[in-house]
């Protein structure tokens, strides 16, 4: 956990590898976040606080390897809001994970030891939260992820919540009670609006939280997940890895995966969802973070990922 500074800053000790200026990298190219760094050292994110909704703004640095951060919101933010964000950020950048044995995975597993040398240091970087991959994921529902970061970026811009950061106005994406009053924006259908609104009156209740949710059974995560019009199989998966940071499980509904692997693995064809779940063993208790380091891999290697697919043979990662 994050050890408290005076007033709004804190600092992180990572245990195990991890890189800041990766996870900044990896940003300016997540299209849900449509992350614009202006500083190949510092990290900013706005967000609404998870559970109490106060928007913040939180700034991050390495140095030394650790990281130090400062938060900042209005002027009557409470102490358990502030560290409740900080947790947040531990865990929006991963580093609520023990990752100490993570390098030794690479010792049973060439790809991931390919994979450790390609990304070094790099982590999942989540969702700010699980309610907004789950917004993400409503309104990127049959259209090109650009057009989708587009229309959130328009959400943010038009109904986002504000925060002064020393004259500077930072808007973060609407909370969910601000989104459970839209009622039109340019590039949704009513269908998507509705599910909008039933995320955001879902965050309200409670079940969105990212600390409820890494608590359950995944089974049952999945589950109530599931039971979220407009959220499907793909999408709960999407939550709760990568709203919630769940750091172990092996995406069943992600077909992604399988095209990496066979990249990877030198398969003559994707493997089976048994063959998998049998590779991804080896991974434990990491298996989301190398799912995820090869869905990098693959928007590298042939740009599917961003819609720009180039035709690849199956081979090696080199």
């Amino acid at each position: 956990m994050a050890e408290m500074a005076p007033a709004t800053g804190f600092v992180f000790s990572p245990k195990g590898p991890f890189s800041l200026a990766a996870s900044i990298r990896y940003l300016e190219g997540f299209a849900p976040a449509a992350y614009d760094s202006d500083s190949a050292a510092n990290l900013e994110m706005a967000f609404c606080v998870d559970g109490y909704w106060d928007p913040v703004t939180v700034r991050v640095h390495q140095e030394a390897g650790a990281v130090h951060g400062t938060v900042h919101g209005g002027d009557t933010l409470a102490p358990a809001v502030i560290a409740a964000a900080v947790e947040q950020v531990e865990r929006i950048l991963s580093l609520d994970i023990d990752g100490r044995g993570f390098p030794d995975i690479a010792r049973h597993d060439s790809v991931v030891a390919q994979l450790h040398s390609r990304y070094p240091g790099l982590r999942p970087v989540c969702f700010w939260s699980p309610y907004e991959a789950a917004a993400w994921s409503v309104i990127g529902q049959r259209i090109r992820i650009v057009q989708a970061a587009a229309i959130k970026a328009r959400i943010t811009a038009e109904h986002g919540e504000t925060i002064d950061v020393g004259g500077r106005i930072v808007r973060a994406f609407p909370s969910p009670a601000k989104l459970a009053q839209l009622s039109t924006t340019n590039g949704l259908s009513e269908t998507k609006l509705q599910r909008l609104r039933g995320i955001a009156e879902t965050a309200l209740s409670g079940t969105l939280g990212a600390a409820r949710l890494r608590s359950l059974p995944r089974s049952q995560a999945l589950e109530e997940l599931i039971a979220i019009p407009g959220i499907g199989p793909f999408s709960a998966e999407l939550i709760l890895l990568r709203g919630a940071g769940d750091p172990d499980f092996t995406p069943t509904a992600e077909p992604r995966l399988a095209r990496a692997m066979a990249i990877a693995y030198n398969m003559k064809e994707p493997p089976s969802a048994d063959n998998i779940a049998e590779i991804s063993e080896v991974w434990k208790p990491y298996r989301t973070w190398v799912a995820l380091l090869l869905r990098i891999m693959l928007e590298d290697e042939i740009h599917e990922i961003a819609g720009n697919a180039v035709t690849r043979t199956p081979g090696s990662l080199n």
